[in-house]
């Protein structure tokens, strides 16, 4: 996966603590088909493979980090 962007330590550091707190959270970001797709849930992970960074969902949706274009915690 060689077209990651690292993102801000910052929204990483906020998904991280917002899984740990098993709050409610609102995420907007790029689907494989490059179409902005919304959900709301909790965050069961946050971590670093495949040269990427990721966070999943309660659903078992798996984002990757630098396709989120809004992150609101509850």
């Amino acid at each position: 996966m060689s077209d990651y962007a690292p993102v801000d330590s910052k929204l990483f550091d906020r998904l991280r603590a917002t899984a740990t707190m098993d709050k409610e959270c609102s995420i907007t970001y790029k689907d494989e088909n490059n179409e902005p797709t919304e959900i709301r849930g909790r965050i069961v992970d946050v971590y670093s493979s495949d040269n990427g960074e990721w966070c999943k969902t309660i659903d078992d949706t798996v984002i990757r980090l630098d396709r989120i274009e809004k992150f609101e915690p509850d």
